[in-house]
């Protein structure tokens, strides 16, 4: 049996004001391309198909067309659950239809463990393995709130209810795999495994309060033969373990994944033994980074010129000059090529700004919670306060970045 892990999709997602629709549809013609190719039985997707709960509809076209195609190809299941970016009711709404295409679909935790686990068939009928295909779990998913528990009793309950509901979901599995011993148990997650490595600038988000949750993988069933993870951008083997893997997202998030090699999955298993391939996605859209002073950043912008190079530009004034005109400069220097600027950095004006006492800074440029720091030193809250205020402000906003909007009350 033949495996396609991927995740982290974030279709929709824009890139520095810039949507790149046909980037998405190039990855996911690739993907149809190597799943046919290699003739892949089973693909996974591990959670944040989407970037935002309300998916446009060109973003919902590419996602249905990929599905329609893959339904009349050698892949017998496809297997999708949803991450944190996802809507889970969106992605479930038509759940009924897609399983007459061998589509599963796992938005929220089910009502009973049968709900998140797939048996694999073969061809032939013969069952080759079973998946517990778990979605995001939400806080309130897995755990009671206590009134007045302490952020360690909170990160302990989580942890727990994480354990106990992956138990729950793999004895399911293994009642399904009780006759037949020597087929696969693949689990799926979308979470933060402790050990995961994060890029600089991965712009991924804190699934639950603060750094709570970071999810160790003894607290997973020793029965899982190869667990397929979501979330962390970096395709990676957590802590040296070769079965507990990220695929990573087959796209760059940011200018930080500017020389990141990005891949999927394939796994082939010899009965319970899984043998892992990385395939390389290739780069549909070139990113740069330039920095240095004046003179440095036109040398590398021409070197790039003489090379037709379409890159996007991400660059930062780093000079000890300050340069008003900096903007002006990069852009003459980029003009009739296919260059195209995303982002300039000055680091001088940004250092004579903040030395002005912030008296021309940007709320856009501030993070909430330095937003809200900055009310509680205005209205002379006393120091004393601000961990209990800023973990209670922090519990608002994970319930709003989290509340499906997409479902109904």
């Amino acid at each position: 049996m033949r495996v396609l892990h991927t995740s982290d999709w974030h279709l929709g997602r824009s890139f520095y004001g810039s949507r790149h629709s046909e980037v998405f549809a190039a990855f996911l013609d690739l993907l149809g391309n190597l799943i046919e190719d290699r003739k892949v039985d089973v693909l996974l997707v591990a959670g944040d198909v989407f970037d935002t709960v309300t998916p446009g509809n060109l973003s919902q076209s590419l996602y249905y067309r990929f599905l329609n195609r893959m339904s009349h190809s050698c892949c017998r299941h496809i297997i999708i659950t949803a991450g944190n970016h996802d809507s889970p009711t969106f992605l479930e709404a038509p759940r009924a239809l897609l399983r007459h295409l061998r589509i599963h679909v796992v938005g929220t935790p089910g009502l009973s463990p049968d709900d998140e686990v797939v048996v694999l068939q073969g061809a032939d009928g013969s069952i080759e393995g079973v998946v517990c295909a778990v979605p995001f779990l939400r806080d309130r998913d897995i755990r009671s709130v206590a009134a007045d528990e302490s952020v360690d009793d909170k990160n302990a309950r989580l942890l727990d209810g994480i354990r106990k509901h992956y138990q729950t979901v793999c004895d399911q599995a293994e009642e399904q795999r009780k006759h037949h011993p020597d087929i696969p148990l693949i689990a799926m997650g979308h979470l933060f495994a402790a050990g995961g490595r994060v890029g600089g600038d991965e712009g991924v988000r804190d699934l639950y309060i603060g750094s709570l949750a970071h999810v160790p993988l003894d607290l997973f069933p020793r029965s899982i033969d190869y667990l397929a993870l979501g979330h962390l951008h970096s395709a990676q083997a957590v802590g040296g373990n070769p079965v507990c893997r990220y695929s990573g997202s087959p796209l760059p998030m940011g200018f930080g994944d500017a020389n990141q090699s990005k891949k999927v999955l394939q796994i082939e298993f010899n009965g319970r033994e899984p043998l892992i391939e990385e395939l390389a996605v290739p780069c549909f859209q070139a990113l740069r980074r330039i920095s240095g002073d004046r003179e440095a950043i036109l040398i590398q912008i021409e070197r790039l010129r003489e090379q037709m190079s379409d890159a996007w530009l991400e660059i930062d004034y780093t000079g000890s000059v300050l340069q008003d005109s900096i903007r002006e400069v990069i852009t003459d220097a980029v003009a009739g090529s296919d260059l195209e600027v995303k982002r300039i950095r000055n680091r001088q004006a940004a250092d004579q700004v903040l030395a002005a006492q912030q008296e021309e800074e940007s709320l856009a440029a501030l993070d909430v919670l330095t937003v809200f720091q900055r009310c509680l030193e205005q209205n002379d809250v006393p120091q004393g306060e601000w961990a209990e205020l800023e973990h209670a402000f922090q519990e608002i906003l994970h319930d709003l970045r989290f509340a499906d909007r997409r479902a109904e009350d």
